[in-house]
């Protein structure tokens, strides 16, 4: 998930402040402290992170494009220059501009806003853009909310006392809104100095640039991994009270599957698989947004020399071609499997299923998967010819059957006419009739249709009365008993209301 740290250099943040006394520092160079924390805690934990820094006011400029060389960021940051009025709306007009050419609108991204609060002065401030919202034409539409998943955070180097002395915070909150609500606001507790800037960049790194570390098992083996990015708590809709799910620190892997048989399957999000490091000679990454993945470092660089499970994985997937299911939590898997990003380098991967018992409906529940050998006969056959997948359903699916639906009332009137059409053909047509009979009633009882029941068998009793004397006695008796039947599913009784309950045709002898 690359970063955009986007800097207000207008005049407002060369503001000075005094520390104890001492040398007076800008709110700039506090800014550019706690940049520079964030800058080396993410060189150390988040290498594999893209991270552009822009810098504006009344006009925006890229300092430096999306890059993993975090001392190139740090330079920029030491050569900041002041400049004039602040403009955010410009600004991000630009974020949205820096981010699409480079990422285009499908990948997430996050944006660092640092900046003082204050918002501007007449046409061009925050203040002005958001009271003329909704006086805008299409033309001239306000940036937010962003054409690409977005999380904000709004790095204010201010106390939450002095921006609440004006309306800045309200101002804020709904800049945050707008972006999509899915970030936050972080102030300066206390006075202004290094140690409180400090503290707010620290809940930054904590609430969005913490490493997740886990521990991967399988059966005895086991490896330390950091998951990157850091897996998102995932909401399930289904629940009646939904719960933020988060993946266990311990991974269970439980069992393996070709790639075959698991095909492409839907996914929530895909992740890098690093083992952690036992030495530290691991080789340098890629300083820009150009370099290839093949820069990233691979498990075995990662890893050391020391053994590692990890990578025992990665090279048996990558030579097997099979992938491992693993368990995230309750009724929660994903799978591991190696991606090649190019002929010499491939990393270990880890996608996240939907929580579900059975989120791959082709393999039916996971946890009912077990160990070929533990099978009567070998499900793929003596010569592999076979596949035990796509696990058949028990129950046929719905959208498998031919299913009745009435979205207007012309579809309705017409499987009503069909069924008097082939009433005054009887008995020629005695079998057609009884199924379009049935497929009426069916769907009929499947909405609660019943005054519908009742129309056709008064319909049917009413072409009994209308048949010509030269009708064959056969069709009076098979109208008699279709009306009576309907009439009686109408009523509700379980006995002739069941739904799989199919009415026959009445049986007569003519022959004497």
């Amino acid at each position: 998930m690359p970063t955009v740290v986007l800097m207000d250099v207008s005049l407002s943040m060369t503001r000075p402040v005094s520390l104890d006394g001492s040398e007076e520092f800008q709110r700039k160079n506090l800014a550019v402290h706690g940049l520079n924390m964030l800058f080396e805690h993410m060189a150390s934990n988040y290498r594999l992170e893209f991270t552009a820094l822009m810098a504006f006011s009344s006009l925006w400029e890229l300092l430096v494009p999306f890059t993993r060389d975090y001392n190139a960021l740090q330079e920029a940051l030491s050569n900041l220059e002041d400049y004039d009025k602040t403009c955010l709306e410009l600004a991000l007009q630009g974020v949205s501009s820096v981010v699409q050419q480079e990422w285009g609108s499908a990948c997430p991204c996050q944006v660092v806003l640092v900046t003082d609060g204050s918002l501007g002065i007449g046409k061009g401030s925050l203040r002005h853009s958001l009271q003329t919202l909704k006086l805008r034409g299409d033309d001239k539409k306000f940036p937010l909310p962003f054409p690409f998943p977005t999380k904000m955070f709004i790095m204010c180097i201010a106390n939450a006392e002095e921006l609440q002395m004006t309306d800045t915070m309200d101002n804020l909150e709904e800049l945050l809104r707008l972006s999509g609500g899915d970030g936050q606001i972080f102030t300066v507790d206390g006075l202004l100095c290094m140690k409180s800037v400090q503290a707010m960049f620290g809940m930054l790194i904590d609430r969005a640039y913490s490493p997740f570390h886990a521990v991967l098992h399988c059966g005895n083996l086991s490896s330390d991994v950091q998951v990157f990015p850091r897996p998102e708590p995932v909401v399930v809709d289904e629940e009646v009270e939904p719960i933020p799910r988060a993946v266990n620190t311990d991974l269970e892997i439980v069992g393996f599957i070709e790639i075959a048989d698991i095909s492409s399957p839907p996914v929530i999000s895909r992740h890098l698989v690093l083992p952690i490091a036992v030495n530290k000679e691991v080789d340098e990454v890629g300083t820009g947004a150009t370099d290839e993945l093949e820069e990233e470092p691979s498990a075995s660089q990662m890893a050391g020399k020391s053994p590692n499970f990890c990578v025992l994985l990665h090279g048996s997937l990558k030579v097997e071609g099979m992938v491992a299911l693993v368990q995230l939590g309750p009724d929660w898997f994903g799978m591991l499997y190696s991606q090649a990003d190019s002929k010499k380098k491939s990393n270990l991967m880890m996608s996240l299923f939907e929580p579900n018992p059975d989120p791959l409906p082709w393999l039916g529940k996971i946890s009912h998967l077990g160990p070929v050998s533990e099978a009567a006969e070998n499900p793929y056959g003596e010569d592999d010819s076979k596949s035990p997948f796509p696990v058949q359903p028990q129950v046929k699916r719905s959208y498998a059957q031919n299913v009745t639906v009435w979205i207007k009332a012309s579809g309705l009137q017409t499987d009503v006419q069909k069924i008097l059409r082939n009433a005054r053909k009887l008995p020629d047509k005695t079998q057609t009739f009884y199924k379009e009979l049935n497929r009426l009633r069916k769907a009929a009882l499947a909405f609660g249709f019943w005054e519908l029941l009742k129309g056709v068998a008064e319909l049917l009793e009413r072409e009994c009365t209308l048949l010509p004397d030269s009708t064959h006695p056969d069709a009076a008796f098979q109208l008699s008993h279709a009306a009576h039947q309907l009439k009686l599913a109408s009523s509700g009784d379980s006995q002739y209301a069941a739904f799989d309950h199919n009415i026959v045709p009445m049986h007569t002898d003519f022959s004497s």
